[in-house]
């Protein structure tokens, strides 16, 4: 298997998203052998490292961060983006350019809600490509409307 790209995870980042789900650091204690505590900044569900991108209350515009490790030989991946009915989809840089196997580069998806779309819950996609590789991630969005 040679996916390109992977959103790589670690045992803080899923330790940061049960944070943000509302467990305390006494109840996290439970699932971490080291001792950890709730970052003092509130972490947003929408900023887990994973692949998919999920925005449970669009009411206006909303900013997401994901980061990609490459895997694979050196490469420029492009985006493109086939955006969610009623929601514009913009991600910034569109352009990854990898130098060597492990790097990593952050890139950010700005979601706004446009006024005539439509509300409830709306799906699209990401895909990064090489030309070689298609590594893709899942938009859906719950637009609250205007």
């Amino acid at each position: 298997m040679n996916p390109g790209l992977v959103y790589d995870l670690t045992t803080t980042d899923y330790l940061n998203f049960l944070c943000a789900l509302g467990y305390n650091s006494t109840q996290i204690k439970t699932f971490s052998i080291e001792p950890y505590a709730c970052p003092s900044k509130p972490v947003r569900i929408e900023d887990l490292n994973y692949p998919s991108i999920t925005v449970p209350r669009l009411s206006g515009s909303t900013s997401v961060t994901r980061t990609v490790r490459n895997v694979g030989a050196p490469d420029m991946y492009v985006a493109r983006v086939v955006a969610p009915k009623g929601v514009s989809v913009e991600v910034t840089p569109s352009r990854l350019e990898f130098s060597k196997v492990g790097e990593e580069k952050k890139f950010e998806v700005s979601l706004k809600a446009k006024a005539s779309g439509p509300s409830g819950y709306v799906f699209g996609v990401l895909v990064w490509s090489d030309g070689k590789h298609y590594v893709r991630s899942p938009i859906v969005v719950k637009s609250m409307g205007f």
